[in-house]
């Protein structure tokens, strides 16, 4: 019988009701309550399924689902919630049930189930649903990144290595590379979909059910692929969560290496890029300061979600054999991972689309620091130096000119006869910003022309026109 100041789903043989230290610890209902929706379609499923095996009478099931789904309204609403003493939301859920059927028609529902498949399902198809909101956030970052891309193709920034100058490049080419990190992310999370979009419910406890319910049935009605083949992996395998906080500490660190980008473009010593009003913060002392705040969060969240992913594993370790109550705690490293990454992505992506480049600065940065060595190195191996001597030569001509505080092209044809009689004056057909990016037009180069080929190919990619 109900008892609505007990909504446990266990207790028959105990003679004690739990001590309240134990209730506190047990109770996750203030956490899991956010997949309520799920378990509510999950129940309606369920409903089904015991109506095809004769245990639910047409009258029953068409009750039942009248039921769930009044339910389902007062969940939304906010009418119906949790209570003290409800230890999760399956058990509130059922008290919910229960007290709009009553006890003998709302307690027919748990025939066949446990909280064990319930929650694997409910979870699955929370991180599902989550899955697409965030996949569909990376998609709007990685076009911003591009249409920045496309108006860039032809100004030149420096490109570095270690943090130091080394080779001009198309800053189009330095954004676009953003864009095919973040569609990685995207397939990961459409991969993670694939491998498991797969159904625990029909697992029971860790046996399934002596029952004649239909597992196949109720993982078709709740869009997944199948059930799952092995009641007891179903209900103690959370691969499926380790590999979804992954991909999402993953977006995280992406998301830290573009704002640890824009924190040095937007450096007085760089000066590269203007961060919009709207999308920067100020300081309360300094009244100068323009601060890339957002860019530093996304810095910071990437901490946080490495840190779900990892105290998920270090949770999920060695645990034996079917389900157990550890296992409580897969929950809410997921939701802060999901809750952190929508609210930070739209923010880096209303700061990337707002924000534009100072492309004088960039372009009169682009060949200082000797980044035209190389360009020197090459020019002599398809004279025909072999490139060890070619990479010698050109040293040494980095060390004249750091010896006189000069640059490459400052040097006069004298100068360089002293250094290798190899160099001819045509050296300085390839002392050109210009003409050291256009050189570089192998497949994937930073040659313009290979820049919009590669943008065109990520539009394609993206589904834009």
């Amino acid at each position: 019988m109900s008892d609505k100041k007990n909504s446990n789903l266990w207790g028959g043989r105990f003679k004690e009701p739990a001590s309240i230290e134990m209730a506190n610890l047990s109770r996750s209902v203030h956490f899991d309550w956010r997949l309520a929706p799920y378990d509510l379609r999950q129940s309606a499923a369920h409903a089904r399924v015991l109506h095809a095996a004769n245990l639910l009478t047409d009258v029953e099931l068409e009750s039942m689902l009248d039921g769930t789904s009044q339910l389902s309204d007062q969940v939304l609403s906010g009418v119906f919630s949790p209570i003290d003493t409800d230890e999760d939301v399956h058990s509130s859920l059922e008290r919910g049930l229960i007290e709009l059927l009553g006890a003998d028609l709302g307690g027919k529902l748990r025939a066949g189930r446990s909280r064990n498949d319930q929650v694997a399902t409910d979870f699955r198809m929370y991180i599902r649903e989550q899955s697409f909101a965030i996949e569909e956030l990376v998609t709007e970052l990685a076009i911003a990144f591009l249409e920045q891309a496309e108006s860039h193709v032809d100004t030149p920034a420096p490109g570095f290595t270690h943090l130091q100058h080394a080779q001009p490049v198309s800053f189009g080419h330095e954004l676009a590379k953003h864009c095919h990190a973040l569609l990685r992310d995207v397939e990961r999370l459409k991969d993670w979909r694939d491998r498991h979009n797969y159904s625990p419910m029909g697992a029971g406890a860790l046996a399934g059910s002596s029952l004649p319910l239909d597992p196949q049935g109720v993982a078709r009605e709740l869009e997944f692929i199948a059930a799952l083949a092995n009641s007891i992996d179903a209900v103690s395998a959370r691969d499926f969560v380790s590999e979804f906080l992954f991909v999402t500490a993953q977006i995280g660190i992406n998301l830290s290496r573009i704002g640890e980008e824009v924190v040095l473009w937007n450096s007085r010593e760089f000066g590269w890029v203007n961060l919009h009003d709207s999308y920067s913060t100020g300081s309360s002392i300094m009244p100068q300061k323009k601060n890339p705040d957002i860019a530093e969060l996304a810095r910071g969240k990437a901490g946080r979600l490495i840190g779900d992913l990892t105290g998920f594993l270090a949770t999920a370790k060695s645990l034996p054999f079917g389900y157990n109550r550890d296992l409580q705690e897969d929950k809410e490293p997921v939701f802060d991972s999901v809750d952190t990454l929508l609210v930070l992505i739209p923010a880096v992506i209303g700061m990337i689309k707002t924000m534009t480049f100072n492309t004088e600065v960039m372009a009169a940065s682009a060949p200082t620091g000797f980044a035209l060595a190389t360009d020197i190195a090459e020019w002599l191996v398809r004279a025909g130096t072999p490139f060890r001597k070619a990479h010698e030569i050109a040293g040494e001509c980095v060390a004249f000119c750091e010896s006189k505080n000069i640059e490459l092209w400052d040097m006069t044809d004298a100068d360089f006869a002293a250094i290798s009689p190899d160099l001819t004056s045509d050296v300085r057909e390839v002392l050109t910003t210009e003409g050291s990016m256009n050189a570089r037009d192998a497949f994937g180069g930073t040659a313009p022309v290979r820049v919009r080929e590669q943008l065109q190919n990520l539009r394609g990619r993206l589904g834009i026109a």
